[in-house]
């Protein structure tokens, strides 16, 4: 009697056993399933991709095309106080709306010939602010300021081009002080009158006041001035 085969362990693989069918190969799924199962998975990733990109679009369609530039007149180089403006002073350029006063000037020959009233940097868009009619500016380095002489024949009789010492005497008496050497009497401006009538000066004078002189002094002399007039009285010396 031949000797029979021992029993299978369990857990062992049934196959083994002689004369099972062989184990089944694992198929792997076609391409086209396995792009699909990967693009159902990255779904919401796209579609927050997709929204983001119509959001995107939609702001940039209703945000509102940004302001033209405006063509401005500016300064080519730095200029003192009382440099009367040539055509090589002054360049045109195209900034933004907000980076020029609203009445910046906008055409050189509007602004051609007159003087600027403060020290300006280069590259400063230009305002009617700025600058001063050539017949009120004095000498380069000096500043025009208006003064009421105490005596108004005297202030009657000063004429542009005078030289004249401004003393400040003081109404109780005493030894007077000069506040201003060989300040430069100027032309006064147009609608000014010896009778103070208006202009840019200010309001009317009666027969008693002296009407306004307009001087080119040094800085320091005209804050000395304008210190002295409202505690003293104010003369004019008329120098050579």
């Amino acid at each position: 009697m031949s000797p029979q085969p021992p029993p299978p362990r369990p857990g062992a693989d049934a196959w083994s056993t002689p004369g099972a069918p062989p184990p089944l190969t694992a198929v792997r799924p076609a391409p086209r399933r396995r792009a699909r199962v990967v693009l159902w998975r990255l779904r919401v990733v796209v579609a927050a991709l997709c929204a983001g990109t119509a959001a995107a679009g939609a702001v940039h369609a209703v945000r509102p095309p940004p302001a033209p530039a405006v063509a401005v007149v500016v300064l080519a180089r730095d200029l003192p106080a009382g440099t009367t403006l040539a055509p090589t002073d002054l360049q045109v350029t195209r900034v933004a709306p907000g980076a020029a006063p609203a009445d910046a000037v906008v055409d050189p020959a509007d602004v051609e010939g007159a003087v600027t009233a403060v020290n300006l940097p280069a590259r400063l868009p230009l305002a009617p602010g700025l600058l001063t009619d050539a017949t009120l500016a004095g000498p380069p380095g000096t500043v025009v300021t208006a003064v009421r002489l105490d005596d108004p024949a005297v202030a009657a009789l000063l004429e542009p081009g005078l030289r004249v010492d401004l003393v400040a005497a003081r109404p109780e008496g005493g030894e007077g002080r000069t506040v201003a050497s060989r300040a430069l009497v100027l032309p006064s401006p147009a609608g000014t009158t010896a009778s103070g009538g208006g202009g840019l000066l200010g309001g009317g004078l009666s027969d008693d006041d002296a009407p306004p002189v307009l001087v080119a002094l040094s800085p320091q002399e005209a804050l000395a001035v304008a210190e002295s007039s409202a505690s003293s009285r104010l003369v004019a010396v008329v120098v050579p």
